[in-house]
């Protein structure tokens, strides 16, 4: 019985050990933008935009596969916010977005 407790704490220290590398090795970096400019848009999802709800226009927007503003329910001045804030916020390769209007 002692021996098999024995093994399993071995057993787990290994697992755990392995896991806290896996961990560390295969972490996927996330642009902390793409969350700001989600809470900033409307949030109808209303797919209005042509993309599938607010959060996949503000990725395709961080991403700067859109040039223009596209969200048609948001108002002029919430608009002008994430516009402001992508063009000032750096991404974390240290580039900007520039959206037109």
């Amino acid at each position: 019985m002692a021996a098999a407790i024995i093994m399993m704490l071995i057993l787990g220290a290994i697992l755990g050990f392995g896991l806290g590398i896996a961990d560390s090795k295969l972490k996927v970096e996330v642009d902390e933008r793409v969350e700001k400019v989600t809470n900033m848009l409307p949030g109808y999802n209303c797919g209005g935009c042509g993309y599938p709800g607010c959060s996949g226009f503000a990725e395709a927007m961080v991403s700067g596969e859109v040039d223009h503003y596209l969200c048609k329910p948001s108002k002029p001045d919430q608009k002008a916010e994430i516009i402001d804030y992508l063009k000032n916020t750096p991404g974390p390769d240290g580039s900007t977005v520039d959206i037109k209007a």
